[in-house]
């Protein structure tokens, strides 16, 4: 075989290897985010004229996940009935395998908190922080993601 043909063989290779890595690293697999997650039975509670709120569900099931949104013009009365502290109140609220998880939490997150199962009642991200999941402008810093007991206190859970 001749150089020049073994160096547009390899180039050829090269390329396709490339494309491979770069289909893997952006196709359904890393869209699809966790099997944990999927696994779970997931209901966001939102108020129906909520833009930020229908933006949250479009990120989650981007992410592979099956959402049950439940429209309701108390959402108020959702998080008082799942203990969620009121300093920690943003625009709606999801339940998953037995955890609140109130605002516009990343499903890293979630992942996290249902890989390890803590006995805490769930977690929340305060407000509605710019660039989280589905809230316009750039992230302005670290997500502050809270957990929260039945007794009303809440700690840091971890930073994103």
């Amino acid at each position: 075989m001749k150089s020049s043909s073994k160096l547009r063989l390899g180039g050829l290779l090269l390329a396709a290897l490339f494309v491979f890595v770069l289909w893997g690293a952006s196709g359904t697999s890393t869209e699809k985010g966790s099997t944990v997650l999927a696994q779970h039975e997931v209901t966001l509670y939102k108020s129906p004229l909520c833009g930020c709120c229908t933006n949250y569900v479009g990120y989650l099931r981007k992410k592979g996940i099956t959402v049950n949104v439940i429209d309701t013009d108390d959402v108020d009365q959702i998080k008082m009935d799942n203990g969620i502290p009121k300093e920690l109140w943003s625009c709606h609220t999801t339940l998953i395998g037995g955890y609140s998880v109130e605002g516009h939490i990343p499903t890293e997150a979630m992942e996290k908190l249902l890989t390890e199962k803590p006995d805490i009642l769930g977690i929340g991200l305060p407000a509605m922080p710019s660039g989280s999941p589905g809230m316009p402008g750039g992230k302005t810093g670290p997500f502050e993601i809270k957990q929260f007991m039945s007794d009303g206190e809440h700690t840091l859970f971890m930073n994103l």
